[in-house]
């Protein structure tokens, strides 16, 4: 090995020439940690992603398809007939997907009802578009009833540290008598049947698993027993 400034002969050893005190860099050796010998390449640091742009650009590849429809609508038609189905469900599909990706940390406790607010105006829009009388006695009612259910779940879980088993549970029972709900809505606005029939399956089974957590909630020992033979 030799000098690269002198060019003297050095021994595998040396750390500086012992002629003109040059640093000596052998790679074979381990070097402590200190000022590296070469200087390090400056990568240039990533740009960041622009996520307003991002979104705009999103947000117009959603709007060409509605002014498509309408227009192709207005064209052959002279008025909207079929286009307001279709511009309906972009925009049902645009707030449940796209709208929470403009907020960093968007919060469920606010855009569920959101979600189920337009999904009610899509349904308004239908039943006034077909000539229907089943909105307000039908579809409002459970869609309100499920907005209810689910954004109360949600509220519980992202606020409270604990109480899960009662919160999963009081959900479970809260399903299952929703499917009674659904049932007593289609006889009373469709007359299927002049009473129960399929509703009470679904609500016994949610019925009896929402009380099956809410016991192992009440029951400490219970739950221990439960964690440490299942590691729940």
């Amino acid at each position: 090995m030799y000098c690269i400034k002198c060019g003297v002969e050095l021994a595998d050893s040396e750390r500086k020439c012992p002629l003109c005190g040059t640093v000596v860099f052998n790679p074979e050796l381990s070097r402590p940690d200190g000022r590296p010998p070469f200087p390090r390449e400056k990568l240039p640091a990533p740009e960041k992603v622009n996520r307003s742009g991002v979104m705009f650009v999103v947000t117009m590849i959603f709007l060409l398809p509605v002014v498509t429809t309408l227009l192709c609508d207005w064209q052959l038609n002279g008025h909207i007939v079929w286009s307001g189905y279709a511009v309906g469900a972009i925009v049902l599909f645009y707030t449940l997907v796209v709208l929470p990706m403009w907020f960093r940390s968007p919060n469920p406790v606010i855009f569920v009802p959101v979600d189920f607010a337009v999904t009610a105006l899509y349904l308004l829009y239908i039943n006034c578009a077909t000539g229907g009388h089943w909105f307000l006695s039908f579809a409002l009612p459970l869609t309100a009833a499920a907005c209810l259910i689910l954004t109360a779940a949600i509220a519980l879980l992202r606020y409270l540290r604990k109480g899960y088993l009662f919160i999963f549970g009081g959900t479970l029972i809260l399903s299952g008598a929703y499917t009674v709900l659904l049932e007593f809505l289609l006889n009373l606005n469709f007359k299927l049947h002049s009473g129960f029939i399929w509703s009470f399956y679904p609500f016994s089974v949610s019925f009896i698993l929402g009380m099956m957590l809410i016991v192992i909630g009440i029951c400490r020992p219970l739950r221990d027993s439960l964690h440490k033979k299942f590691f729940l």
